[in-house]
């Protein structure tokens, strides 16, 4: 029996590895029993999703614990379509496409299916160098440089999933948000989603309806922060597991649509190497000025790191139009307007990021969130008025990607992740606009041609290709001396002919100036050859009238 649960609140990086010893022992005793059969060893990689490859577990055990496995390099060096990215940066990642050691992490073990576990891996060069632009790589490195400063973050994070069809169409119409009723359409889907994640024994805090089409989100207990993005992202690969076997796409788009967001919402506060916390100060729901400090040191590099928030062209969609992701950087208490919420009291006082889209990689996000905080408490920097507005988050991804090029950026995270996340970045970028979507063809079909036809008098043909409009439509047009001393009538066979020379075939409209014979006549007739709606005067659309038929629509 493998106890793998996760201890609730912080954990220094020397209890987790004191941890995965225990479980180590916990491991090879069901090895050797036959309980665990097959070990699946899992990398984060840039793009918010696992890389994976499945071993023995007696090999796991015997071989693997103690000398690592392969991992070809280029998963670091590919794109959201697993396309090498062409940058300097990547290129140690693609070059003869060699091996990674991955290293597992056991005190990140959780079950997949009966007698197979899975295990989160960091990775290493061969040579025992690390590889810093690994997500993981990148969180653990801030959290040495926090504890250096007595700090220990717990971290909880809150991701939204939008069901859909295979199209993109939300399952259900409405808003979820804190709903009953409205789940019962989703009831079957989420039966098998939330038994999915209750399987993987993670400690799950809530789960919810949310407040667009189809929007769910699954919580689960805080924990040390490398826990915190581990578990965030086997959540997700459960859910998503859960919703393909029911033919339904679990979406973690941050935009399913324009003036909708899906988000990576962080719940994150202090605590010292002995668990006590950092963050409440002497009032109830005041921080502390160690605290103050962190807060200020993450809203004064947040718009340069809006690249980390937002790394994909769909999430500047959500920074623009939906109502609950705001670019404007301030922090208010119990303030879901505000891109920094302070949430509880007392010793569950703590900030909630509300930057990222639910497309961003967790790791990063946290590491970004913790490496800007312990800069601003080195630097003991003051924490702004409440409410009062410091910066604002890039608007595009153009600009995103300047900003990050930046001091704070690179002194948040390393030169090494800015230069790798530069890279990935300007990828999306170049990918977007080496594509052709339905949005530009959409746009492409306005610029058709228009061409306008005199047939005399004042009877004008207007069509652009698609749309046909006959200004007037006298086309009988009788001799002067009929008009003064006989009796006039249309033509239906001379309105035929100069229809038929002019390439008339139809009409969505027919605009008459007004009722004099020259302009009126022939429009009943010619509508009632050719289909559209007749407009004019009120004396106009009586001669429509009088002359009706099925095809003769008069407004």
């Amino acid at each position: 029996m493998i106890d793998h649960r996760r201890p609730v609140g912080p954990r220094t990086l020397a209890a987790r590895a004191k941890a995965a010893v225990t479980l180590s022992a916990m491991l090879r005793s069901a090895v050797s029993s036959g309980e665990v059969r097959r070990v699946v060893c899992l990398v984060p990689d840039p793009h918010a999703r696992f890389t994976a490859v499945e071993l023995g577990a007696e090999f796991f055990v015997d071989t693997v614990l103690s000398s690592g496995y392969g991992l070809c390099s280029y998963v670091f060096g590919w794109s959201t379509t697993r396309d090498p990215v062409n940058a300097p940066a990547v290129d140690q990642f693609l070059g003869g496409y060699g091996d990674l050691l991955m290293r597992p992490d056991l005190a990140t073990l959780a079950p997949l299916e009966p007698g197979t576990w899975q295990v989160v891996c960091d990775v290493e060069w061969p040579d025992a160098r690390g590889v810093p632009e690994a997500p993981r790589s990148a969180l653990r490195d801030r959290l040495v440089d926090a504890e250096q400063l007595g700090l220990v973050p717990s971290v909880g994070i809150e991701h939204e999933v939008t069901f859909t069809g295979v199209d993109g169409t939300p399952l259900v119409a409405g808003g979820l948000d804190y709903s009953v009723a409205a789940l019962t359409p989703l009831r079957a889907l989420l039966a098998d989603v939330n038994g999915a994640v209750d399987g993987l024994g993670l400690g799950v805090e809530s789960a919810r309806g949310e407040v667009h089409p189809g929007q769910y989100e699954i919580v689960l207990r805080h924990r040390d922060a490398l826990a915190a993005c581990d578990d965030a992202m086997l959540v997700q690969s459960a859910v998503r597991r859960a919703a393909a076997l029911r033919g339904v796409r679990a979406g973690y788009l941050a935009a399913e649509s324009s003036g909708t967001g899906s988000s990576c919402h962080v719940h994150l506060s202090l605590s010292d190497p002995d668990g006590s916390p950092l963050t409440p100060g002497a009032a109830p729901g005041e921080p502390s000025t160690l605290f103050g400090h962190f807060i200020a040191g993450v809203l004064r590099a947040a718009t340069d790191l809006t690249a980390i928030w937002a790394p994909t062209w769909n999430s500047y969609v959500r920074l623009r139009t939906a109502p609950f992701s705001p670019r404007g950087l301030r922090w208010g208490r119990d303030d879901r307007t505000a891109a920094v919420r302070l949430a509880g009291s007392g010793r569950s006082l703590r900030m909630e990021a509300r930057f990222a889209g639910a497309d961003a990689q967790p790791h990063l996000v946290v590491a970004a969130l913790i490496g800007a905080g312990v800069a601003g408490v080195r630097e003991r920097l003051p924490l702004p008025d409440e409410g009062r507005v410091v910066g604002e988050l890039a608007r595009t991804p153009w600009e995103a990607l300047t900003l990050l090029d930046s001091k704070l950026a690179r002194a948040a995270l390393g030169d090494a992740v800015i230069d790798h996340q530069v890279a990935m970045l300007g990828d999306e970028l170049t990918a977007g606009l080496d594509a052709v979507t339905d949005w530009q063809r959409s746009r492409g079909i306005c610029v058709a041609e228009v061409t306008t036809t005199f047939f005399g008098t004042s009877t004008l043909h207007v069509t652009d290709g698609r749309s046909d409009v006959l200004v007037d439509g006298f086309l009988t047009r009788p001799p002067l001396l009929r008009v003064l001393l006989g009796r006039i009538a249309p033509d239906v066979e001379r309105i035929t002919a100069h229809l038929a020379r002019g390439r008339v075939e139809r009409l969505d409209a027919l605009f008459v100036a007004h009722s004099h014979y020259d302009h009126v006549m022939d429009a009943p007739d010619v509508v009632k050859l050719l289909g559209g709606t007749l407009h004019g005067s009120e004396s106009t659309l009586n001669v429509g009238r009088g002359a009706a038929s099925p095809r003769t629509r008069c407004p």
